[in-house]
């Protein structure tokens, strides 16, 4: 019996749930606080890393909804274009080493529009450019690829679903501790009323 926690021996962590004489109305409550915050820790959490990974998987879905490819037609050289952005290096990202050329492309209505977009330097005034455009024919960076908004999305779920389950168990153990406080006043104050009475029966040695 050495070494045995109290627990164990009134029949694990869910004592409280079974009938004795000991057990109090806080046992019972704070038992099913205990269990309502393991279930919701554990739910929540998977419900909260769920939502997460399907917002960011529709955000990029609507973006994706919301752009469509053209086929531009470059109005000047890559190298040595106009001021106003053709021939302008990119110095960063994934299309470094390209440059800004000035493109036009005609929209399904028939209105013909104008924009800039990144070309290699070797490409030549009248040919032709894949170019992402929003609903206002305003050239726009290219969508997500579907593999970079998978890890994206999986990337919020396991980023979300442990701080939502850390909230759940911090508002739990806060609930706990309350209850907690609340039993030790009630022990003060029924030892208060007892304590005497004890004494009483030991001889004054209690």
């Amino acid at each position: 019996m050495t070494g045995t926690s109290p627990g164990r021996l009134a029949g694990g962590p869910f004592w409280r749930l079974r009938r004795n004489p000991l057990r109090r109305h806080s046992d019972m409550v704070e038992a099913w606080v205990v269990l309502a915050v393991w279930t919701v820790t554990l739910v929540g959490g998977l419900l909260a890393g769920w939502w997460a990974g399907a917002t960011v998987d529709h955000a990029f879905a609507e973006r994706r909804a919301a752009l469509h490819v053209v086929a531009a037609e470059l109005t000047e050289n890559g190298a040595g274009g106009t001021p106003a952005g053709g021939g302008s290096p990119v110095v960063a990202g994934y299309d470094a080493g390209k440059v800004w050329v000035t493109v036009r492309w005609t929209a399904a209505d028939g209105s013909v529009h104008t924009g800039l977009a990144k070309a290699v330097p070797t490409a030549t005034a009248g040919s032709r450019l894949a170019v992402w455009v929003d609903r206002g024919e305003r050239v726009a960076a290219p969508p997500t690829g579907r593999s970079e908004t998978t890890l994206d999305s999986v990337a919020a779920a396991v980023l979300v679903a442990p701080l939502a389950a850390t909230a759940v168990w911090g508002a739990g153990w806060a609930v706990r501790s309350r209850l907690m406080r609340r039993r030790l006043a009630e022990w003060d104050a029924e030892w208060q009323r007892i304590g005497p009475q004890w004494r009483n029966f030991s001889g004054g040695k209690g």
